[in-house]
């Protein structure tokens, strides 16, 4: 009897050092920012900027960084990564593979769809753990998928899944951990999302109409490859979700590098205006997440709970990411069956 084929799902996130020695920080940021998609510059400024400012000066900040939030199962983003690939093998059964990979770093891309380059797989779904596109994270990795299984013999069919920014089942886990932590005893709550440098969004403005005329708080046609649209789409189905009304939550945007404008408004200055007028306790999702990471865990729960206090108010709370979540593996589960 002749083999049934099977179908891959690759998972795919963004990446994590090896470790949190310097110089593991150092190689990481190397190759993660040195991508075009991630700093759109040309290739001799960025080269220089990654090489001779970045990597030397950061590299040593971020790695401390980095050893606050290793545990003894190591990086936090790689360990749920892989619980989520474990967790959606056992749902999904002998008929598919699960593997996951970070697009920067290890496992690397290449050496996990040497796993698919055997031709048994009939298809092959490849499914970024980003819920709103950005070139700079889904684009990146559909870009290095095509271009490392253009070499092959035998192409097997390939869907990508380009977002899941309001998918049902991501809302609902997302809102079900936030409902936890009770976010009618807070003062104000926050949905903050990674930021993009502005010109990355205009890039993908088709019609011209981006970052003006509050375009991004109606989701249509013309905005459906908005990041910042998306952004906004999964913070209302949230609030929606648990019933939060509009002047009860602000959308906001972190994690900014550089001196050039990015998306608005920026989360730090948020948190300021908030204990500025009074506000003593936050609520903080960060939905562009679907592991706990430096940015969630530190910049979210220590950079931002220190810089509150320092104007006034008492605590930031970060609701937890989707990480290994029984009903996050039913939504991704939901996502690659479509």
């Amino acid at each position: 009897m002749s083999q049934e084929l099977k179908t891959g799902i690759l998972l795919v996130n963004l990446g994590t050092p090896d470790s949190p020695s310097t110089s593991d920080v150092r190689k990481y940021l190397r190759e993660f920012l040195m991508d075009p998609r991630v700093i759109d510059i040309p290739f001799i400024n960025r080269f220089l900027l990654i090489n001779l400012i970045i990597a030397p000066l950061r590299g040593p900040k971020s790695a401390k960084l980095y050893k606050t939030i290793w545990n003894e199962k190591g990086s936090p983003l790689l360990h749920y990564t892989r619980r989520q690939a474990e967790l959606l093998q056992t749902s999904l059964g002998s008929n598919y593979q699960v593997e996951f990979a970070m697009r920067y770093q290890s496992p690397s891309l290449e050496s996990v769809l040497e796993k698919f380059k055997k031709p048994v797989y009939k298809k092959i779904i490849v499914l970024p753990l980003f819920p709103q596109y950005a070139s700079a994270s889904t684009g990146s990795v559909h870009e290095k998928v095509m271009d490392i299984v253009s070499g092959w013999q035998v192409v097997p069919e390939i869907k990508f899944i380009n977002s899941f920014c309001d998918h049902p089942g991501f809302i609902q886990t997302f809102s079900k951990i936030g409902k936890s932590l009770s976010p009618e005893s807070f003062d104000h709550i926050l949905f903050s999302f990674h930021g993009l440098p502005e010109r990355q969004i205009k890039k993908a403005d088709a019609f011209g109409e981006c970052l003006g005329n509050s375009c991004c708080e109606t989701f249509t046609e013309k905005n459906a490859y908005c990041y910042r649209a998306q952004c906004f789409q999964t913070a209302g189905k949230i609030a929606e979700t648990l019933n939060i009304p509009k002047d009860r939550y602000t959308i906001c945007f972190q994690s900014r590098l550089g001196k050039d404008p990015w998306i608005k408004p920026y989360s730090d200055f948020v948190i300021k205006e908030r204990a500025e007028k009074g506000d003593k306790k936050l609520l903080v999702f960060a939905p562009a997440f679907t592991s706990d990471c430096l940015e969630t865990i530190h910049e979210i729960g220590v950079e931002y709970h220190e810089l509150f206090r320092e104007h006034g108010g008492d605590e930031v709370l970060l609701v937890p990411s989707l990480n290994d979540d029984a009903d996050w593996i039913e939504a991704m589960k939901d996502l690659v069956l479509k």
